[in-house]
């Protein structure tokens, strides 16, 4: 009978053991992975997975011959601002926010020579969409801008513009 005491003890030690290890690893997944740190503190998983993808872009100074310096997104795509809009107000929809698409960011860095209180959001009155601001002024990108550095938007119709840290806007 001891024999089979010493067998059953040496059994159920193991099981405990293999049951700590399992939750120390699972410990230290959601330490590593903070969607599943999220998930363990309560946290839905929608809610961590809007989290997770958030990131905080950059957005970055672009130089161009004809231009000079102007603000373009992380990707390097111009940012433009319509002389017509009024602050926290877009005169661009329909046809023109086809060619004019709104350039929107949940979070960004500004880059050295802006302030990041100039950048705002408004949410259309046209679309119900979200839409950063700079000093109030909506901004867009350009379509016929098919790659990272183009600025095709420039003084288009005199009323199309690129946006830099001089940037003043009409009252």
């Amino acid at each position: 009978m001891k024999k089979w005491n010493w067998l059953f003890l040496f059994v159920l030690a193991g099981v405990l053991l293999a049951g700590c290890s399992d939750k120390e690893k699972a410990e230290d997944a959601t330490k590593k992975d903070p969607v599943k740190a999220e998930e363990s503190s309560g946290e839905s998983k929608e809610q961590a997975q809007e989290t997770a993808a958030e990131p905080t872009t950059a957005l970055k100074v672009m130089e161009n011959e004809k231009t000079g310096q102007y603000l373009a997104d992380a990707d390097g795509k111009t940012l433009y601002y319509f002389k017509n809009d009024k602050p926290n107000t877009s005169n661009c929809s329909g046809e023109c926010l086809q060619k004019w698409p709104a350039f929107y960011a949940e979070t960004f860095e500004v880059p050295e020579g802006y302030n990041k209180d100039d950048f705002a959001v408004i949410t259309r009155e046209d679309t119900g969409e979200k839409q950063t601001t700079y000093k109030g002024y909506p901004l867009y990108y350009f379509v016929k801008d098919q790659a990272a550095g183009d600025v095709n938007g420039q003084g288009v119709k005199d009323v199309w513009y690129i946006v830099n840290s001089d940037t003043t806007f009409a009252p």
